[in-house]
């Protein structure tokens, strides 16, 4: 079982190589999957295109939902986006946060840090910045954000206890969250869970979305919701690439689904005093 540095080490090197193959092509699947070994093994339909601010530049394909579309983004919002990559999810926040907002990039890749770093160069915006950081040690403040949003990241994060506790503390009381993610309906058989070339594509790295919850309702966050819930299916010939037939068929009649889900939270706002 790898620990966790080393999920972090493959992980950073997977996306890594995502980062430098969009110099010259971009990535066909979503998730963290790149072209040169997992390509089209899990496909989201997002049509980013149409939401404004959108920049295909820093479309690596790599989400599993649109975190923006319920996060309420306002005018004038400080907005930090967790596992920023080439700055897509941040460059439509800018837009809903406007000029006189603020959206942060972190990520822990230095090559998603300077690819999304050249994509604002070329944009020109100067209320856009990207941290090199870990989401369970952000380089940020305390209570900054109005809003938290990530895509498809936090489940690759191996102590999910340390993030969401992150989350809390950065965002501002009152503030909230909404991240799009991969969570299982029940937990996945061991043959599944170890496979380590998975985690970049998000279904190893998946805990139970029972779980998932929990941690953040542990965390201090409070009016927790699902906004939007949509089941995923990794293809057979995928999963056969690494585990035999007799642990998909056990797998298949675990009847455990796996499925994106976009997740709404806030922060409880201070209590006025008298």
């Amino acid at each position: 079982m790898e620990t966790n540095e080393e999920i972090k080490t493959m992980v950073k090197e997977r996306y890594g190589k995502v980062a430098e193959q969009s110099k010259s092509q971009k990535s066909s699947c979503g998730c963290g999957c790149n072209s040169a070994d997992t390509a089209d093994d899990v496909v989201f339909d997002l049509d980013y295109a149409k939401l404004k601010g959108y920049n295909p530049d820093a479309d690596l394909s790599l989400g599993c939902g649109l975190p923006t579309q319920f996060a309420r983004i306002k005018e004038g919002d400080t907005v930090i986006d967790l596992g920023s990559g080439a700055g897509n999810d941040v460059f439509v926040a800018r837009a809903l946060a406007g000029e006189t907002g603020k959206v942060i990039g972190i990520d822990f890749t230095e090559e998603m840090i300077e690819k999304a770093n050249e994509n604002n160069r070329k944009l020109g915006f100067n209320n856009v910045q990207f941290l090199l950081g870990d989401i369970e040690n952000m380089p940020v403040e305390n209570n900054i954000a109005d809003v938290v949003i990530s895509n498809c990241v936090l489940n690759l994060v191996p102590d999910k206890v340390k993030a969401f506790k992150e989350i809390y503390r950065i965002l501002k009381p009152g503030g909230h969250i909404s991240v799009s993610d991969i969570v299982t309906t029940g937990k996945l058989t061991p043959a599944i869970k170890s496979i380590a070339e998975l985690y970049a594509a998000c279904v190893s790295g998946a805990i139970e979305k029972s779980k998932y919850l929990d941690i953040m309702k542990n965390s201090g966050l409070i009016n927790i919701r699902i906004d939007k819930e949509n089941p995923i299916s990794l293809p057979d010939e995928t999963i056969l690439r690494y585990i035999s037939k007799e642990d998909l068929d056990d797998y298949r009649k675990s009847g455990i689904s796996v499925v994106s889900i976009n997740v709404y939270a806030e922060k409880p706002a201070e209590k006025k005093c008298c």
